[in-house]
């Protein structure tokens, strides 16, 4: 490399580094220069996985999708209804509500949680589940409670989602163009 070379990389190996600086200035003065350990330099951290591309398929999606194909729910409730009367709007909810609750009872066998008709008495039990039971009014102390029923409430019976078998890229179609 030569002289010069050496003296310019020694110029900025004191400009910005102190250390190197410090052992510049020994040397200059021939002094004995520190021992230089090296330390091994650390392995690099890992490289986190790559992020998916595309998002993997939810179950969210698949009912969605299950509803549009086989009811058109997605199609009724994107439409702009101001152009139809009541009456085509209802001919059309009746078959789409009918073909979406097949699709329902076939993923969930949705089935009441209370037997009872809405309206009629009923008796909440102490220490109830209130993911099952919903008070409404003037409601105080533990328990067990009597009121009228205003819904009956749901619950899936099963749950006979079907497994995602397309691609990545199309984890979050609804419905093909």
């Amino acid at each position: 490399m030569g002289q010069i070379g050496t003296a310019f990389r020694a110029f900025f190996a004191a400009l910005f580094s102190g250390p190197k600086a410090e052992r510049i200035r020994l040397a200059l003065r021939d002094e004995t220069l520190p021992k230089i350990t090296r330390v091994a330099p650390e392995p690099p951290a890992p490289k986190p996985a790559p992020t998916p591309i595309a998002p993997k398929r939810s179950e969210a999606v698949t009912l969605l999708a299950a509803l549009q194909r086989e009811a058109r729910l997605v199609d009724l409730i994107q439409e702009p209804l101001e152009t139809y009367t009541d009456e085509q709007i209802g001919a059309a909810a009746r078959s789409v509500l009918h073909d979406a609750a097949g699709v329902l009872d076939r993923f969930f066998a949705l089935q009441p949680i209370m037997a009872q008709d809405e309206s009629a008495a009923v008796d909440v039990p102490n220490g109830y589940d209130p993911a099952r039971f919903r008070l409404l009014g003037e409601v105080s102390g533990n328990g067990p409670f009597r009121g009228k029923l205003a819904h009956r409430g749901w619950q899936a019976a099963s749950l006979n989602l079907p497994a995602w078998t397309g691609s990545k890229e199309s984890a979050l179609v609804v419905a093909p163009a």
